[in-house]
């Protein structure tokens, strides 16, 4: 485990107060019970910003605090367990880090203090396919006018309809599968020629469908450099997974906590039915699977804090793991609760829903298996 600092602790007990009083996961089914548009609460993220966690990666200069892609970690981790939704990973996080490495002083002035804020939502709008590909980009960046008209689709994008800026990848040169070509692009929400298709997802979360038909932006737009955007795609695509990760942490060591009480008072033939050896087994088998799981999750939030030159590898094993364990806890979990675990009136099928929601974002156990042994030469 990390060593945290005494900041770093204070503000992962504030955040563990806040999600457990304000909002818990009655507040959650509150929220997908209701019909809400946007998939969250905006009351509550304006309570989350209140505190300063929209800010907590953002500069300094620009209105944030700068304290790090493990602190924000933390909260996340918080907020998983009682599965908060809010644009706080898409925005404050995502798309947030790509105006940090590679927006333009005007451009981080624009959006960075705003998002700091939680005044504007903004996301990455990357995949267009029904799995996670970042160099399969077929949309269309086309020099016309003082700048670029895009034309293409992007799918499952995470905020897409909350959001009032996009980060969008897009093809200037190239075909799909290559990584040279790749330009980002801010893209405002409400341009011309852009459509948005709200998407139901199992986890009750908010996500849309956008098609980009002709939508003109000006040279400005550009984030980066034309044409080598896959590097700085890339790093952006990291933060969002170790983000992801931790979030996904929080949610199975919920889970893991809901059976491991079940364990102790459901009792069968005058016994808890903890006390059979065959559910310790698997209780511990699952408490193991999770310790190394949060070493994968902190090592690589730590290492992109560090600028570490093993980020990469370590945001996909973080994904990859953790994908593998809440797979493997909120399948516990539902099994474990036997008949009521499989109805709506339990928690236990939020957290199953959520882990393969979770999964698909931002690549699943499969893609990042696959990338990590690339990086290391295999």
């Amino acid at each position: 485990m990390a060593v945290l600092t005494e900041e770093q602790t204070l503000l992962r007990d504030a955040a563990r107060n806040w999600a457990q009083e304000k909002s818990p996961v009655s507040a959650f089914r509150k929220m997908r019970d209701s019909g809400a548009p946007l998939g969250y609460d905006p009351a509550a993220f304006a309570e989350m910003a209140a505190m300063g966690w929209a800010g907590v990666i953002i500069p300094e200069a620009y209105g944030g605090s700068d304290f790090g892609y493990l602190s924000l970690g933390l909260i996340l981790e918080e907020t998983g367990r009682t599965l908060t939704a809010s644009p706080l990973l898409a925005s404050s996080l995502a798309a947030a880090s790509a105006l940090i490495l590679g927006g333009s002083e005007a451009q981080k002035q624009a959006w960075l203090p705003k998002l700091a804020e939680g005044e504007a939502v903004a996301t990455l709008a990357v995949d267009e396919g029904p799995r996670h590909d970042p160099a399969g980009v077929k949309l269309k960046a086309e020099k016309g006018g003082a700048g670029y008209v895009l034309t293409g689709e992007k799918s499952f994008v995470l905020e897409g309809m909350a959001a009032s800026v996009l980060v969008v990848s897009a093809r200037t040169g190239g075909k799909p599968g290559d990584t040279d070509g790749i330009t980002l692009f801010l893209v405002p929400a409400d341009a011309a020629g852009m459509v948005r298709k709200p998407l139901k997802l199992a986890d009750s979360r908010g996500a849309a469908d956008i098609s980009f038909q002709g939508v003109s932006v000006g040279a400005d737009a550009v984030l980066g450099e034309e044409g080598k955007g896959w590097a700085l795609l890339d790093k952006t695509l990291d933060r969002a997974r170790a983000g992801m990760a931790a979030e996904m942490l929080g949610a199975a060591h919920q889970a893991f906590d809901m059976t491991l009480d079940y364990l102790k008072t459901r009792v069968q033939f005058d016994q808890p039915i903890g006390g059979f050896q065959a559910l310790q087994h698997r209780a511990a088998h699952m408490f193991g699977q999770l310790e190394l799981s949060r070493s994968c999750v902190e090592a690589a939030l730590t290492a992109i804090d560090q600028d570490a030159p093993d980020a990469a590898q370590l945001a996909s094993l973080a994904k990859a793991k953790m994908g593998e364990t809440l797979y493997l806890v909120s399948n516990e979990t539902i099994q474990m609760h036997g008949g009521i675990g499989m109805t709506d009136a339990h928690d236990a099928g939020f957290y199953l829903k959520r882990a393969r929601s979770a999964e698909a974002a931002y690549g699943g156990r499969a893609f990042h298996r696959d990338r990590y042994a690339t990086l290391n030469g295999f």
